[in-house]
């Protein structure tokens, strides 16, 4: 989801067919099912050398499939170890309204140049995302700071927030109203099959992070005898979709909060911001209060804090950088925390993602339509979620009043997928814990690799070798690990971060080279 904040279906199965061929057959290219114009590529204008982008065009609507449609853009980095050819492997990065362009680019690295060259690396902007055309663009300076706080601190405050929502889905409908009818992710999903279509593939491999998962899940159910390979890593509850979600968020991003509250007074001697971390987060909060009186430089209010800060929830090698920032900032600096919002906060100029976001999760599934059922359930949560619970309420309030009622989300249903594997962490905040649980269960045949304590999103092709071991094993020739009562396997955490030497020069630059990396951000 995308941020969750800032950041990362529905009806009708379709269960046919049994589903994993052999690795000798699978991945062979076959004759398409029916007669989607093959993609006509050329070098990508903007990604490296060799990766090729194209567009397919799908129906609309896909119970008017003659009627009109839309382009989605698809990118590819071919494979050249054609003795050992697998076929094409699609990527999503999540939120919904994340861009896969650039994933053939980024999986080389990440699954290793002998395994990548093994499969047509193929990545895709979902439609309405990015280069895929139309794009979903509803308010491009919705997230120009600085903007009201997101803490009512009165019934009037929480109300012009409602209405600042309901005036978000209403320039969504006068923008792109026919569109929005059409932007669940059964959609994408069955977009994905005409990508497979286009592409002349029997089957397609699927990697998917935080909602890209449920992409996954919901392309498998759909179409189970499509599928070859299935990795799902950092995974959306499919019980939980999509109010009910965000609400466990609040609670995982609380609990990661303190977790980095504690690490900043773990090293008071760095940062000086208290030795225990309940000090540090009052030290966080007053910040916070001093930013909504007076913000930083004209750009970093309360709301931008927040959105910062939010990324230490999705990736803990961000830690030493937003504490440093924090800790300069309470000492008169404010430059660090500005260039910090910058990296990590700043979504102005452009709401592309986040009015794709709003026309997936807002259609998928049904939203209390009473701002009563709001107003209790998420001040129940603030009560003992404050970080995240309302900046999180009002990235999610215009579906309150979106103009296309949510139906009922798709049952996903795994008991045809014979092979898939899939990765959790316990301290996920983004996707918690509990929705690796359930999504196994789903996938009764599915393997689930557990990392113990992390409390990272996303966690293959970072370079943790028990989980890379698997995946990579996995993708090569369909080994799985052994099936255990609850997950199948446990693979240690990296270490907590350590503050670098230098810690008084650091300012914007990104701590690691994975940084840029956190599917399902919003």
């Amino acid at each position: 989801m995308k941020k969750i904040l800032i950041a990362l279906a529905t009806a009708g199965l379709g269960l046919s067919g049994a589903l994993i061929a052999s690795p000798a057959t699978a991945g062979t290219q076959q004759a398409p099912d029916h007669t989607t114009p093959a993609p006509q590529w050329a070098q990508c204008a903007d990604l490296p050398e060799g990766i090729e982008c194209a567009t397919v065009a799908v129906p609309l609507d896909y119970s008017r499939p003659w009627s009109r449609t839309v382009k989605i853009a698809v990118t590819r980095k071919k494979a050249t170890d054609t003795a050992h050819y697998q076929g094409a492997i699609l990527f999503n990065p999540g939120g919904p309204g994340g861009s896969g362009r650039a994933y053939p680019v980024v999986m080389q690295t990440r699954l290793g140049a002998a395994l990548a060259a093994q499969y047509d690396l193929i990545g895709f902007d979902p439609r309405g995302v990015g280069a895929s055309e139309p794009a979903l663009s509803c308010d491009p300076h919705f997230f120009d700071p600085v903007r009201p706080d997101y803490i009512p601190s009165t019934f009037a405050e929480e109300a012009a927030w409602v209405k600042r929502m309901q005036g978000y889905s209403k320039a969504c409908d006068a923008a792109h109203g026919e569109l929005l009818r059409h932007m669940t992710t059964v959609d994408a999903a069955k977009d994905m099959d005409e990508i497979r279509k286009a592409l002349g593939q029997k089957q397609i491999s699927y990697v998917g992070y935080s909602y890209g998962t449920y992409l996954g899940a919901t392309y498998a159910t759909l179409f189970p005898s499509k599928v070859r390979r299935l990795v799902l890593d950092s995974i959306v509850n499919p019980e939980r979709v999509w109010y009910d979600a965000n609400i466990d968020q609040n609670h995982a991003f609380e609990a990661r909060a303190k977790d980095f509250f504690a690490w900043i007074a773990k090293y008071d001697a760095t940062y000086h911001l208290g030795t225990n971390g309940a000090d540090v987060e009052k030290a966080f909060y007053a910040t916070r209060a001093k930013l909504k009186a007076t913000p930083a430089e004209g750009r970093v209010g309360p709301d931008e804090l927040d959105d910062t800060y939010l990324a230490g929830g999705y990736l803990k090698s961000r830690w030493p950088l937003l504490a440093n920032a924090l800790s300069k900032y309470v000492a008169g600096d404010t430059a660090p925390l500005v260039a910090a919002y910058g990296t990590y906060g700043d979504s102005s100029g452009d709401d592309n993602g986040f009015a794709v976001y709003s026309a997936v999760e807002c259609s998928d599934a049904r939203w209390p339509r009473d701002w009563g059922t709001w107003h209790r359930d998420w001040w129940e949560s603030y009560r003992t979620a404050p970080f995240l619970t309302w900046g999180n309420a009002w990235y999610n309030a215009q579906c309150q009043s979106w103009p296309v009622r949510g139906g009922h989300p798709a049952r996903i249903d795994g008991r045809a997928i014979k092979n898939a594997l899939f990765f959790q962490d316990t301290k996920d905040a983004a996707t918690p814990y509990q929705g690796g649980v359930e999504m196994h269960k789903r996938f009764p045949s599915s393997r689930l690799v557990v990392m113990d304590g992390g409390g990272n999103h996303g966690l293959t092709g970072r370079g943790n070798a028990c989980i890379d071991d698997i995946w990579k094993a996995y993708l090569t020739d369909g080994t799985l690990p052994a099936s255990l009562p609850g997950p199948d396997a446990h693979c240690a955490p990296f270490p907590d971060p350590v503050p670098p030497a230098a810690a008084t020069t650091l300012r914007s630059a990104p701590t690691s080279a994975d940084d840029d990396w956190a599917p399902g951000e919003r």
